[in-house]
Formats: C-alpha cells, sequence, structure tokens
C-alpha cells in the first residue's frame, strides 16, 4: 500500500524504506540526506526540492519525481485545506480571483497538462478533506457532519437565511460538524451559524444586520461587511465550506474554518453529499438545490456509501406545495430503507430533534 510522507519529521521517522511511500513537498535542498542509505525503488516525490545532483539520483534509482509546475496560480501539490484568508488576499485581485481567471480560460478544453494539474490539485483536496473529518475506513467520518444546502441567492434579509444561521448554530453546539457549499446565501448563512456557536441567539440577529446594508453577493461592500462580523467576534467552532472554481464567480464566504475548494464541480457535489453521513437540510433554493437533492436521494436509494442518511427539508411551502419535491421524493422512497429518514418542517427545534433522532443506519452489506 502507498503510503504519504507530507512532513519531514515523519519523512525521518520512517526508517530506511521509502519504498512504495509517496513523499509530499519537503524541501531536501538544505538538508544532509544519506539518499544512498534509502530503499527508494517506486518511491513517489511530489513537488519536492532537492539539490541537483540528489534528484538525479533518485531518477537513476526508479523514484519518480514531478517539481512543482510553473506558470499556474495554484499549488496542485498542496498538502492542507484552504482558509478564506488564503484565498481573499489581495483584495480586489485575490489569490480565488486569479486562479479563476486562470481557469475560465480553458475551462472547457484545457490543455492535457493543465487537466492534470487539476486532477492531482483536486486528489491533494480530497487526501487534506480526508485528514480533516477523520475518515475510516467504511467511509465513514469521524466527526459528525451535517450539510446544508440551499439558494446563493438568498439574501441576508430573507427569513430563510436567519433560520439556516440559527439551526446551523444550534447543529454546532451539539457536536456537529456543518458543511455547506462555501458561496453565499444559504451556504454563507451555515457557516455564520457555525461560526457564532457558543454565543446568543441574539449573536446571530446582530450579525445579520450589520450585513444587510450589502444584502446580495453582487453589493459591493458584500464580503467587507463579512470580515467585519468576523473581526468582531472570536470562535473555535468548526465548520467547512466544499466550493468550485466551476461557479467562481460566487465569493467564498468568511465564516468557515477550512475549505475544500476543488476545480471539478461534479466532484465536489458528490463529495460533499457523501461526507455527510448524519443528514442534509435543505433549505429553499433553485435548479441547484434540487439537483443535490436528487444526488443525495440517489446515494441513499442504492446505499452508495454503506449508510443510509437523514433528508431534512425546511419550507414546507416550497418543497411540498412549490415545486412538490417532498411528495415526489416520499413516493420514491416508499419500501425503501431510507423512507423513515426523509422529514419535512418549518419548526427549527423539530428539525434539530429529527437530525438527533436519526443517526446514520448501515446497509445490508454494511450490517453483513
Amino acid at each position: 500500500m502507498n503510503q504519504e510522507i507530507k512532513s519531514l519529521d515523519k519523512f525521518l521517522k520512517n526508517g530506511i524504506s521509502l519504498e512504495n511511500r509517496t513523499i509530499q513537498q519537503i524541501d531536501f535542498s538544505n538538508l544532509a540526506i544519506n539518499w544512498k542509505s534509502l530503499l527508494i525503488k517506486n518511491a513517489t516525490f511530489l513537488g519536492c526540492t532537492f539539490l541537483k545532483k540528489d534528484k538525479l539520483y533518485l531518477i537513476e534509482q526508479g523514484a519518480l519525481v514531478i517539481d512543482r509546475p510553473e506558470g499556474i496560480p495554484y499549488d496542485p501539490f498542496r498538502k492542507t485545506l484552504y482558509t478564506w484568508h488564503e484565498l481573499l488576499q489581495g483584495i480586489p485581485q485575490t489569490e480565488d480571483l486569479k486562479i479563476f481567471d486562470h481557469f475560465q480560460k480553458t475551462r472547457y478544453n484545457p490543455p492535457i497538462n493543465e487537466a492534470l494539474w487539476q486532477r492531482i490539485h483536486d486528489h491533494a483536496i480530497d487526501e487534506a478533506l480526508r485528514d480533516f473529518i477523520q475518515m475510516d475506513e467504511s467511509g465513514m467520518p469521524k466527526v459528525r457532519c451535517i450539510g446544508i444546502m440551499g439558494g446563493h441567492r438568498v439574501a441576508r434579509k430573507d427569513i430563510s437565511y436567519k433560520k439556516v444561521a440559527l439551526l446551523s448554530k444550534w447543529l454546532t453546539e451539539g457536536g456537529y460538524i456543518v458543511v455547506s457549499g462555501g458561496g453565499p446565501g444559504i451556504m454563507e448563512a451555515a457557516n455564520l451559524g457555525a461560526f457564532l456557536a457558543g454565543r446568543s441567539d441574539n449573536s446571530v440577529t446582530d450579525a445579520i444586520v450589520h450585513m444587510s446594508d450589502a444584502p446580495s453577493f453582487v453589493d459591493q461592500k458584500f464580503t467587507d461587511l463579512a470580515i467585519e462580523v468576523f473581526q468582531s467576534y472570536t470562535s473555535d467552532r468548526a465548520s467547512l465550506a466544499i466550493p468550485t472554481w466551476f461557479y467562481g464567480h460566487e465569493p467564498s464566504n468568511v465564516f468557515s474554518t477550512a475549505i475544500a475548494k476543488y476545480f471539478s464541480n461534479s466532484i465536489r457535489e458528490d463529495t460533499l453529499l457523501a461526507i455527510c453521513m448524519h443528514g442534509v437540510i435543505f433549505a429553499p433554493g433553485s435548479a441547484g438545490t434540487t439537483q443535490e437533492i436528487f444526488m443525495d436521494a440517489a446515494q441513499n436509494h442504492y446505499g452508495t456509501y454503506n449508510f443510509y442518511s437523514p433528508m431534512v427539508f425546511l419550507g414546507s411551502d416550497h418543497y411540498e406545495h412549490d415545486t412538490m419535491i417532498y411528495p415526489l421524493l416520499k413516493r420514491m422512497a416508499r419500501g425503501q430503507s431510507y423512507e423513515k429518514l426523509l422529514f419535512l418542517s418549518d419548526d427549527l427545534q423539530a428539525i434539530l430533534d429529527f437530525i438527533i433522532d436519526h443517526p446514520p443506519v448501515p446497509t445490508a452489506s454494511r450490517e453483513g
């Protein structure tokens, strides 16, 4: 089995064998490593730095050495998730915007090298995300992830925004990790609520009032007001955002602890739903949210990830009457193992209680 080595300390503790190991982003150029004393067959070095003679020796001995590429604004070999500070560095020409602009140039038909670097980058994000949620061998994260989905155009003044922020706050206070798509609207509300966990519910109202002068992400001070709220509080509560440069025109919100940002939107959406084993809450949204609902339903219907998970809908008028999505799902789930994991309500406490009372259910294959 190939094992990763991402730190010098782990490298030094690994012993004499680097066979079938992947060593990632370590600077060896100022270190006196006796490479001839190490077994390095089938070793892979990603984005590492060497003295020229050492690099040549490793290649001669059968190691695969891949340098970090020049001329691209992202690191395909990164070892950690992003933070909003990193992505928004350099406002208004942020690092996030530079990567998006680069991606836009060839997004529909990238040259082979660009496509490869993007896939390697997204794999690195996969690895960092698994570390963050502490994924076990069965595919169940050790941290209890709850996804919150909904419209990116939902304004900060909308009642759905406040409801989601409060629910997210309560879930975080209950020990769950809230996961959003990382953008504005309902996604921002989810991460905001998690950020304010441990404070009074009035803090949610105060934050929303402060940011309501720029209610939509197209407003000029949208991000500036959010940063002011962030700087007004201290928080040790974690939440996760999983956005994509496919929708890179949407600003990353500033309230998540870590950001797993992907180039591939399909991988991002599947991953987001797959890790939220303890449930997904769907607030009102449009076509994108509807797509996520049926992706989640398919994962549940076929037990794709070894567990059935709650699907909770916030907004009776929207999901039962306006779109009729909930009745359709209930009919599709009839007789299926996840039928009892569907829930619709406008009552935040009822939703919280349902999530607590309905943990993930192992599939038959998992039980066997």
